[in-house]
């Protein structure tokens, strides 16, 4: 085995998330997306004494259990990863894979609740951001997702079966508009060109539609002939907003430097247990509407009856969370990062007729120092890379009675929670909860007491 060379993989066993794991004597093999039973053609990115990476090429040979998926763009969008798998053999894969988390940090589940899985496999996503590019250099304008093991190449997704007919009807609708233009689609390396990214946002519960386009501001085009297209155009939704944001910056990502409002109002709304929220274009909000609905709901059973305490909501965004408890709580404090968020969750407190929360800008690690209530119970949603360890040595402080611990990574999750139990938590129990069907990510809801 050489660095550059490709190998054939059996893949034995997978590790959170969804990285299956071969052999080579007694060298382990990792590979990317892939799942027991397969046999995988790929090349060595990496090669150590103990282990190695290989990037996969090729399923050579299915897993007993595979079926057909059933997006006619699987295997060439990079977006999902187990189409292949029945969403049975999905959830089960999820809940191994985080116990294994769990075990091999020695660190207790409590009782473990088990995976819950998403209310629908496919159509679920309210969110989706789509790149304008092209699949071959020199090709005809596409819009869509990154091509799975290509730096380069974006492949036209009208047919994605992760949203509803209103995306797929934007896009087609977008992509075939801007063919006939001139207008190029903007190229990273070279920081030239117009169309950067189509963001289409839909309130699944209200129906309420969002189409946001992203472009450099290289070319004067007038967008009227585009926004009556789409206003033309009969949705299931209804379509309240079309914005033109305007970005220069030269990542590939999508930085709002300035945001034009060319139809409607620069939000649509969404209901949530009952609770309404405004989503502004850029502000956080689960992309499983029905699945948020799922999650939030156990947190809300993990705190059990709180009708006289005081919850502690950090990493809090726009106070979706908080929200939902606060009528379950004598006071709700929301710390969050950024600010545009926390004036969300304020708004949306006012919308929903709430008194008893307060949120607070700034960095959870310095904005706890200053807060004065004392914490019953504290809810955890941190970002991918965890709590800070200087706001957790705050968290810890407060001594609360009950922490409540919600990850979209249990890497990092298993980790923080050594230092709770270090500081004299004791895991209760533990609940996983699939938000991203055919995908290798979940969130897993923890409930700590201190002993």
């Amino acid at each position: 085995m050489k660095k550059g060379s490709e190998i054939l993989v059996k893949i034995e066993k997978t590790e959170f998330p969804s990285i299956g794991i071969g052999r080579d004597g007694e060298r382990k093999i990792y590979v990317k997306n892939s799942f027991p039973g397969q046999i995988i053609k790929g090349r060595v990115k990496k090669k150590k004494a103990d282990y190695a990476e290989v990037k996969p090429l090729e399923v050579v040979e299915r897993a007993a259990y595979e079926v057909d998926a059933k997006c006619c763009h699987f295997g060439i969008c990079g977006g999902c990863s187990s189409q292949g798998l029945t969403y049975e053999k999905q959830l089960e894969l999820l809940g191994d894979e985080v116990k294994e988390l769990f075990r091999n940090a020695e660190v207790s589940t409590g009782e473990y609740e088990g995976v819950v899985g998403s209310l629908n496999q496919w159509e679920y996503r309210n969110k989706m951001e789509f790149t304008f590019g092209d699949m071959e250099k020199g090709g005809e304008l596409t819009l869509g997702m990154h091509i799975k093991n290509k730096s380069f190449g974006i492949v036209n997704v009208d047919q994605c079966k992760i949203v509803d007919e209103d995306f797929r009807k934007i896009i087609d609708l977008t992509v075939n508009y801007f063919r006939k233009t001139d207008l190029t689609y903007y190229r990273v390396m070279k920081r030239e060109g117009y169309l950067r990214h189509l963001v289409i946002r839909k309130a699944k519960n209200t129906g309420e539609l969002m189409v946001n386009l992203v472009t450099t501001t290289q070319v004067d085009f007038d967008l009227t002939e585009y926004v009556g297209l789409l206003r033309e155009t009969k949705f299931q939704g209804k379509l309240v907003s079309i914005l033109h944001t305007e970005n220069n910056s030269f990542s590939d990502a999508v930085i709002p430097e300035k945001l034009n409002v060319l139809y409607g109002i620069d939000h649509i709304q969404e209901e949530l247990l009952g609770l309404k929220f405004n989503i502004s274009p850029f502000s956080f909000f689960q992309t499983n509407t029905n699945g948020a609905e799922g999650l939030y709901s156990i947190v809300r059973e993990y705190m059990g009856d709180s009708d006289n305490k005081i919850v502690f909501d950090l990493y809090c965004g726009t106070g979706t969370i908080g929200q939902i408890v606060a009528p379950n709580a004598k006071k709700v404090v929301g710390i969050e990062l950024i600010e545009e968020a926390v004036e969300a969750a304020k708004e949306n407190a006012k919308l929903n007729g709430l008194s008893n929360c307060e949120f607070l800008a700034g960095d959870v690690a310095e904005i706890i120092k200053t807060v004065k209530d004392k914490p019953d119970i504290i809810i955890l949603d941190p970002p991918r890379s965890g709590v800070h360890p200087k706001a957790l040595d705050y968290v810890i402080k407060f001594k609360a009675k009950e922490i409540i611990y919600v990850s979209c990574n249990p890497k990092t999750l298993v980790n923080d929670l050594k230092v709770l139990i270090d500081a004299g938590y004791e895991v209760i129990k533990t609940k996983v909860k699939d938000m991203f069907p055919n995908t290798p990510h979940g969130e897993v809801v923890v409930k700590l007491e201190m002993k």
